[in-house]
């Protein structure tokens, strides 16, 4: 069965070479096989061109459309897909199409699977990344996320190699242009199809982009311009860090090749479980058992903080269950410095055994609890 060029190339058979070339780029776009890398790409972009070089003919497409034939000669293989004959756009037979230009239009000059698009920029040195960010885990006490602390850590990093500074060579004139890609960091490959050329532009295999290649590389790090090495870093915790906060510390991660700028270092924070509160944003909770004599005539009571030890005044009558606040006694907020509460839920103390005298106070207590009609123990002695 004669294949649609039409369907193919999604057109009507009305359409203009305006809307054929328009429609092919489109779809060359989408199914060249260095940006598609579906096992069915490179098929369906052998069916594009080849309808598209049959409809871009007025001569062909005018045999096509009377006898659903291409013209004879018309031949569709071999690299290239066996395309020569591109006089029906613009007539001169090499009108050019590069990619670059191609996304610059629909992308706005984007970065797309590996290759430089955007015109110009496309074909500008691949910018050598900074060093890589490095993640340190630090475990404190909540007391130590109260008060803030300084810290010294131990970190191995890749550094820059002091020898060269950072470069890799052994000297200045060791570093020269590569001569696969002249010095620019990236290589361009073209391949002609139905409209003209395709042309791409990927970062050079052998400079790794940088448009530079060492020809007598350090002694020292042998080339790489980082060495490894272990360093004490002394880190400032901000009062009022969560577990969960991260801090950045600028400069402080792993060198960069070749000199490039180094990376940053994370210390990512973790609060130990503490024996006594309980942490919920920045206020702090916990439990307190008192004496029932405390509970039942008042007093005071010392109660611990995470700066030490305070004084809590216990009024008369107070029950199980009550929690008492202390203002100003959690943590401060990281941000805005203000600190939260604490917060003390007492339990009241019953004695497991008395002695024989607690029995007999406890018996009079209790008398007199019914002569004033509130019958606390009722009929317990």
């Amino acid at each position: 069965m004669a294949k649609d060029y039409y369907e193919t190339l999604g057109v009507p058979r009305t359409a203009s070479l305006d809307e054929i070339k328009k429609a092919y780029r489109k779809l060359a776009k989408k199914y060249h096989p260095d940006l598609n890398r579906s096992t069915d790409a490179t098929e369906r972009f052998k069916e594009i061109n080849e309808a598209a070089s049959v409809l871009g003919d007025p001569k062909k497409r005018e045999v096509y459309d009377q006898y659903g034939t291409a013209a004879e000669g018309f031949t569709a293989g071999g690299e290239g897909f066996g395309f020569t004959d591109f006089s029906g756009f613009g007539g001169t037979g090499s009108e050019h199409i590069d990619i670059d230009e191609l996304f610059e239009n629909f992308f706005g000059g984007s970065s797309f699977g590996g290759f430089g698009f955007g015109g110009g920029r496309g074909r500008e040195r691949r910018r050598q990344r900074r060093g890589s960010d490095l993640i340190y885990e630090l475990e404190i006490t909540l007391e130590e996320a109260a008060a803030g602390i300084t810290r010294a850590i131990t970190l191995p990093r890749m550094e820059k190699c002091p020898e060269c500074r950072g470069s890799g060579a052994a000297s200045p004139d060791s570093i020269n242009d590569c001569s696969d890609c002249g010095g620019t960091g990236s290589v361009r490959r073209t391949q002609r199809i139905a409209f003209g050329t395709f042309t791409t532009t990927s970062a050079c295999g052998r400079c790794r982009g940088s448009g530079k290649v060492i020809t007598t590389p350090c002694r020292a790090c042998h080339g790489k311009g980082r060495v490894e090495k272990v360093r004490k870093i002394d880190v400032k915790i901000p009062a009022g860090v969560d577990t969960g906060h991260r801090l950045r510390i600028m400069g402080e991660g792993e060198a960069g090749e070749h000199g490039t700028p180094p990376g940053d270092l994370y210390i990512s924070v973790r609060i130990s479980p503490h024996k006594i509160f309980e942490r919920r944003g920045n206020d702090i909770y916990a439990e307190l058992r008192i004496p029932f004599a405390a509970a039942a005539m008042g007093g005071e009571v010392e109660v611990p903080t995470l700066d030490g030890k305070a004084t809590l005044r216990i009024p008369s009558g107070t029950q199980s269950s009550t929690v008492f606040r202390m203002a100003g006694k959690g943590l401060p907020d990281i941000d805005a410095g203000h600190r939260g509460d604490e917060n003390i839920k007492v339990t009241v103390a019953v004695p497991e055994s008395l002695t024989r005298r607690q029995q007999e106070l406890l018996k009079e207590f209790a008398k007199e609890e019914e002569k004033g009609g509130r019958g606390m123990f009722g009929g317990v002695f």
